[in-house]
C-alpha cells in the first residue's frame, strides 16, 4: 500500500505565493510612527542668541543708517563738549561713497566705534557688507542697534 492510497489518492500541491499580510501590517506601523513624528520636528526654527545690553556704551561713535531704499546716512552722534565733530548727517546714495565718507571720519577719529542701524526689512547682506567694509578699514568696534 502507497501512502497516497491512505489519504484518498490525492497528492498535496505546493503554494508558490508569497504572503504579503505581514509586509503590510509593517509598513502600516512605520507609517503612523512616520506620521507622528514629522511634526515634532521643525527645522524652519532659528534658535537666535540673546544679547545683553552693553555695560557701557561709548560716548561718541559713528552711525550708519541703512535705509530700505538703498541710501544710507552717516553721522557722528554723541559729541562730548571737548571735541566738535559736527553731527551733520549726511545722506549717501551708493556704497562706494559710504565706503569713502567712512574712511575719511575714521582718518580723521580713528578711536571713535561704528554704530550700524538698519530698518527692519532690509536684507541681511547689505548689513554684512557694511560690516565688513567697516572691519577692512581697520575699525574693530563694529557694533548693531537694536530696539530696546
Amino acid at each position: 500500500m502507497s501512502n497516497s492510497s491512505l489519504r484518498g489518492g490525492r497528492s498535496r500541491k505546493f503554494k508558490s505565493e508569497i504572503n504579503v499580510v505581514p509586509y503590510i501590517d509593517v509598513m502600516l506601523v512605520l507609517l503612523v510612527i512616520f506620521m507622528v513624528a514629522a511634526p515634532l520636528t521643525n527645522p524652519g526654527v532659528i534658535n537666535l542668541p540673546t544679547a545683553a545690553k552693553s555695560a557701557l556704551p561709548p560716548t561718541e561713535y559713528i552711525q550708519i543708517a541703512l535705509k530700505q531704499d538703498t541710501t544710507a546716512t552717516i553721522s557722528v552722534s554723541g559729541q562730548t563738549g571737548s571735541r566738535n565733530t559736527g553731527a551733520q548727517a549726511e545722506k549717501i546714495g551708493s556704497r562706494v561713497a559710504l565706503v569713502q565718507k567712512l574712511r575719511a571720519m575714521h582718518e580723521a577719529n580713528p578711536e571713535l566705534p561704528v554704530m550700524i542701524s538698519a530698518e527692519k526689512d532690509i536684507k541681511y547682506d547689505d548689513v554684512i557688507q557694511v560690516i565688513s567694509e567697516a572691519k577692512k578699514l581697520g575699525i574693530n568696534r563694529v557694533g548693531l542697534a537694536t530696539k530696546q
